[in-house]
């Protein structure tokens, strides 16, 4: 435990510190590591804690845990999928954890649905050891598990998607660059003329410079461009945001009927009301 600066003895106890900018620390008592290995890309260490459950964390970093992972991914997941009004294959980069793909896997209709993400050790670790998060995507024959840099998927690939789905960790190491304008560039064109892109993008609190740059380049190359919001206890502020870009369709419009019945968090309120935005969101996105 002592070989990493963010599991500490404390008291005799165990406890998880992450560091967020190095000017706000989050801890959570440990009742177990359960698994901790390194992979070509990154520490991936699987935990067990006191309030949120067994908990992803890759770098030190929380990214999923079964206490309130279902939130960001029923949000990142169901709101493209009922906003295009039709949609049949589904491209999720990163979503190592599963559950963005579980949720997917929800709609019938749907007939591919690929997942790339670089680190495969996290998509094992993640199905062996938090099957509540993983859910249902290891075993539907829909989903399509590829190991690969999901920059380089998308550079020569044209209009093979519906809806793809930006499921990245915070953009430091591996996920970089996938907030680049030149990444959703790419990720556009391997979009149909009709199709929707979604992405986390992250804390309007404490990361506005990261939202209001993705929202800039999105509106660069997309009609529609709309951020939507929900509270996930488990990341830094607890706020959290994510931008959905499409040429053709709007979220404001859709058939909120069609959502999955089968969910914790998001309903046909919820869905309509996550974009609306406090005042502070408004004017960092320069929306009125």
């Amino acid at each position: 435990m002592d070989n990493f600066d963010y599991l500490k003895n404390i008291d005799g106890e165990m406890w998880f510190v992450e560091n967020d900018r190095d000017n706000l620390k989050v801890a959570y008592r440990i009742r177990d590591i359960i698994s901790s290995v390194k992979s070509p890309f990154q520490q991936i260490d699987i935990i067990d804690t006191y309030d949120f459950g067994r908990c992803l964390v890759l770098d030190g970093v929380m990214q999923t845990n079964e206490m309130d992972g279902y939130i960001y991914n029923e949000m990142i997941s169901h709101v493209p999928l009922v906003t295009h009004p039709s949609p049949k294959d589904v491209l999720i980069i990163g979503g190592g954890d599963c559950g963005a793909a579980s949720e997917i896997t929800k709609y019938r209709d749907l007939q591919k649905i690929d997942v790339v993400e670089i680190d495969e050790l996290v998509v094992k670790e993640c199905i062996k050891h938090i099957p509540s998060v993983a859910g249902n995507a290891p075993h539907d024959k829909r989903v399509n598990f590829i190991f690969d840099d999901g920059i380089e998927f998308v550079r020569n690939r044209r209009e093979m998607y519906d809806v793809i789905i930006i499921d990245s960790s915070d953009p430091v190491g591996p996920a970089e660059d996938l907030f680049s304008e030149k990444f959703y560039i790419d990720a556009k064109n391997c979009l149909r003329p009709d199709g929707i892109l979604v992405c986390q993008s992250e804390s309007p609190i404490f990361y506005k410079d990261i939202l209001q740059r993705t929202y800039g380049f999105l509106c660069n190359h997309f009609s529609i461009v709309r951020t939507y919001k929900a509270v996930v206890p488990s990341y830094p502020g607890g706020f959290w945001s994510f931008t959905i870009a499409s040429q053709k369709y709007d979220p404001l419009n859709a058939d909120t009927e069609r959502l999955a019945k089968n969910t914790k968090y998001i309903n046909e309120e919820i869905f309509k009301s996550s974009f609306n935005l406090p005042n502070f969101m408004k004017e960092m996105l320069e929306l009125e």
